[in-house]
Order: structure tokens, then sequence, then C-alpha cells
């Protein structure tokens, strides 16, 4: 199934906009991970299987994978993802770009050998860069817009031709990138009112929204500035928030009850 369809099919099934962010910090771990060396699997896992009913998406971040030497658990967490929870798609939070065939041996990694559903992408390479991506119609490509960072404003906000850049970006992905429709972007929790003004510029393309909880973002203000008229279109990500929310025995537990109280947030946001 298409990348675009299985998540709206899942917007409706679960109720839910809230995607579950995978980053592993050991050292954040329940002291009974310590020494194991199926940690960083099996917490991902346990997180992920306590909050799957609550979460429209997952977002593995590779880099607290590769960091740790960690690749083959990114592997087997997607494999298990799709095994145990086939409805829910999986979004590899790489944030790759470059050219030539050094971004189409990116593409090949997200979704030949972790085999994502989609990936985040960075365009400021140009078209090219993400061009590998975009080509496999089947997977989503999520573009880095307005980022939920303190300096995003350095570069997004460069103002050209009167509009910051960021806005040409999201227009140039609706208008131009977007051939096969499976095209998202990345605009963060903490500028609400850049939200508005990327939605009002992409129509319906989904947005997935970093920066709700360890980052500050209010996930009512982001409901309010950038759902779609039918309440959907985004992925209000959050990772730190739920996989930490406890450091005890009780951690998925936990971290089941942040998903689910921000679902609610979400939810009575939407009306």
């Amino acid at each position: 199934m298409q990348f675009m369809q299985a998540l709206k099919d899942r917007w409706s099934s679960s109720n839910s906009l809230v995607c579950v962010g995978l980053d592993p910090e050991p050292a954040k771990f329940p002291r009974n991970f310590a020494g194991d060396e199926e940690g960083v699997f099996a917490f991902c896992r346990d997180i992920a299987d306590a909050t799957a009913q609550y979460a429209c998406a997952f977002k593995p971040q590779i880099a607290h994978f590769a960091a740790l030497g960690a690749e083959g658990a990114l592997t087997r967490l997607i494999a298990h993802l799709h095994a145990a929870h086939p409805g829910v798609p999986v979004i590899l939070d790489a944030k790759r770009g470059d050219i030539g065939s050094t971004a189409e041996q990116y593409a090949r990694e997200a979704f030949d050998r972790y085999a994502a559903d989609a990936v985040t992408a960075n365009p400021y390479l140009g078209r090219d860069s993400v061009q590998p991506f975009l080509d496999r119609a089947d997977r989503g490509v999520v573009i880095l817009c307005r980022t939920s960072n303190k300096g995003a404003g350095d570069l997004q906000d460069l103002v050209i031709d009167g509009r910051p850049l960021y806005q040409h970006v999201a227009e140039k992905v609706a208008n131009e990138w977007n051939t096969h429709g499976n095209c998202a972007l990345v605009v963060g929790a903490t500028w609400p009112e850049q939200l508005r003004e990327v939605r009002a510029i992409i129509g319906d393309m989904p947005i997935l929204v970093p920066g709700v909880g360890a980052q500050g973002g209010d996930a009512e203000a982001v409901v309010r500035n950038a759902a779609t008229k039918d309440g959907m279109g985004l992925l209000v990500s959050s990772s730190r928030a739920i996989l930490y929310a406890s450091s005890g025995d009780d951690y998925a537990e936990a971290a089941a009850r942040a998903a689910r109280e921000l679902r609610d947030t979400i939810n009575a946001a939407r009306g």
C-alpha cells in the first residue's frame, strides 16, 4: 500500500494524529537495561508495542541508532513494527539530501535496507538531491520546511522576492515536486504562525510537526493553525516526552499514558 493511503487509513482507524518518535538514549533507559546488548531494540520495541494503539505513525531517528553502532537494532525494530503493527506507517527520520548517485544510495538505504515507508529529506541542495526519493511513488518523502530548532530562522526566514525562504520551499514542493502525491512537509510546533502560513500554501498535504513536549510546542495551537478542514493532515510528533515518561519498571505503561494524553489533547482541539 502506498504511504499516503496508509497514513490516511491510520488517521481514521486510530482516531489519532500522534507520531511516536523512537530516539533511543541508553543513559535514559530503566536500570534493568544496563549492560543488555539487546537493550536498544528491546526498549524501542516495548515502547512501540505499548503506544501503537495511540499512534498514526512511528518515527525512528537514524542517528540515535547509528551513533550506538545499532543499525542492526534499527533493522530489527522496523521489521517488528511492520509485523506487529502493520497498519502503522514507519517514517525514517534521516534528513537525507545529496546529489547524484549518493542521493540514490540514501534512497536505497531508507527504503530497501531499512524498509521504511517514508523518509525525512533536506531540500536545500535542490530538487535533484531528493529526486531519487520522489521517484519512489509508493513511499513518502517528508521534506524540511520550517524546522523546530531555535536557529531555524538563520536561513529559513531569509526574505527572497518578498517572502521568507520556507514559504518558497512549501510552494515548490506542493506545486512542482509532488508529482506522485507522496510529499509531506516538516514544520515545527514551536512556530504556530508559520504553520498557519504553510497550510495556506500547500492545501491538504500532510505536515509532520515535531517539537511538541520536550521542545515546548503547544499541541492545541498546532491543531488550530495547521489541521485540514476535516481535522486531519497532521503527524504531531513526540519523542522524549513519551519515551522517557518514566525511568522505572513502568516505562512502557507510562509511555502509553503519555501517548494517550497527547492524542486526547489533540482530539479535544480538533473538536
